[in-house]
Parts: C-alpha cells; structure tokens; sequence
C-alpha cells in the first residue's frame, strides 16, 4: 500500500492527537476518581448502609473505567506498532521494502 501523505504534511495531526491523548490520560482518571471519592464521602456521611454500598460501586467501576483511559495511549500505541509489523511482514513477501511502514510508524513516534 503506498502512502499519499508525507510525514511532514500530518505530522500536526498526529502530534494534536497525540496531545490529546496526554490529556485525557492524565484528567479523565483524576477526574473519576475524585467524582467516586465525592460520592462516597456523601454516603459515609449520611450513614445509610445501602448508599454507602452504592457507592462503594460506583468507585470500584469508576475506578476501573479510570485505569481503562489511563492505559487508552498504550493501547494505542501498541495497535500501531502491531499494525506496522503486519505490514512490514507483508511488504517484505511482496516486494522486498517496508519503507512506507517504517516511515509511517517513524512519523507516528515522533509526533
């Protein structure tokens, strides 16, 4: 497959989502968990078991939900690095160079 796109020319892109990506990392999971830590600090003080369960939940899947966004840009970027050598695999059966793969995973890294 042959790329119609130089690095340079989406290099901003990638490095914007790649931006984006730090930040959602970083605020979504403080975020969730300082709404769960909230919701339970309500429960203990209204001293009602059944909500201090509900929201010992709601924390515990927060919680989760948080370490999920926090491994998103892992996730991410081991999808591209799989994606590249798939194709590095595949090149080097058909025509012997994987220059596009190398220079796409390249841009993606350094974006």
């Amino acid at each position: 497959m042959n790329f119609l796109v130089s690095c340079s020319d989406i290099q901003p892109i990638i490095s914007l989502i790649k931006s984006v990506f730090t930040i959602v990392q970083i605020v979504i999971p403080i975020g969730l968990i300082l709404m769960g830590a909230i919701d339970l600090g309500k429960a203990v003080l209204s001293s009602d078991d059944k909500e201090i369960k509900q929201a010992t939940s709601k924390l515990i899947k927060r919680a989760i939900a948080a370490v999920a966004v926090f491994f998103l840009v892992f996730l991410v970027n081991l999808v591209m690095n799989l994606v590249s050598d798939a194709n590095k695999s595949n090149n080097s059966e058909t025509s012997g160079s994987s220059g596009n793969t190398k220079s796409w995973i390249e841009c993606w890294n350094n974006g």
